[in-house]
């Protein structure tokens, strides 16, 4: 039978939860660990029943957001939406899609943009971007599925403007099943083109 946790470590969760979220609307932190683990910090030992799981710090991020800024953030997020899909539009020969917090809506003023394309080889994104003269730099990414030990996938990464853009490779098949969300565990939500649009437009 599972242990209940008390009082003591609720509220002590959600002061956590709210203070990663803090850091990562404030100071730029994108890893949901290091946000734990520095607001853990600030209390000293804390034990593990007491850790707020990914899932309650996005919550608290969002709500951070809607009560600090709410019409900056949107602005911020709507800029950030139609850099993607500018990008998607130019790279659209690799069926992209958006996942992660510029797509959820939790995206920061320091949130990469996340990519996923799809393509027989690797090689193929690095040389459309370099025939649009876009610098990269060539990056990997793990990333687990299901119960399975995390695979590794290549990547690239650019600037857009001010905006970076954090694009993982897949292979062609790689479109029939997402990698799991590190906030939940399900598999990852991602957002073609004409998703993105109607999402915009709402």
């Amino acid at each position: 039978m599972p242990r209940r946790s008390s009082p003591r470590h609720d509220n002590l969760r959600r002061t956590l939860a709210q203070d990663a979220a803090r850091f990562m609307a404030e100071h730029g932190i994108q890893d949901f660990l290091t946000a734990k683990r520095k607001a853990a910090a600030r209390y000293g030992s804390v034990e593990a029943a007491a850790l707020p799981s990914n899932s309650e710090i996005e919550a608290a991020l969002s709500e951070y957001q809607r009560l600090f800024g709410a019409s900056d953030h949107d602005q911020q997020l709507h800029q950030q939406r139609d850099c993607a899909l500018r990008v998607m539009q130019e790279l659209s020969a690799f069926q992209p899609r958006l996942v992660g917090a510029v797509l959820t809506g939790t995206a920061t003023a320091h949130s990469d943009i996340q990519l996923h394309v799809f393509t027989e080889s690797p090689e193929n994104v690095s040389l459309a971007l370099m025939e649009r003269g876009i610098d990269y730099e060539i990056t990997e990414r793990r990333l687990r599925y299901g119960h399975e030990l995390p695979r590794p996938h290549p990547g690239v990464r650019f600037q857009m403007g001010r905006q970076s853009i954090d694009m993982t490779v897949f292979p062609l098949d790689g479109i029939r099943q997402a990698p799991a969300s590190p906030v939940d565990g399900r598999p990852m939500q991602r957002a073609d083109l004409a998703q993105l649009r109607e999402l915009m437009a709402r």
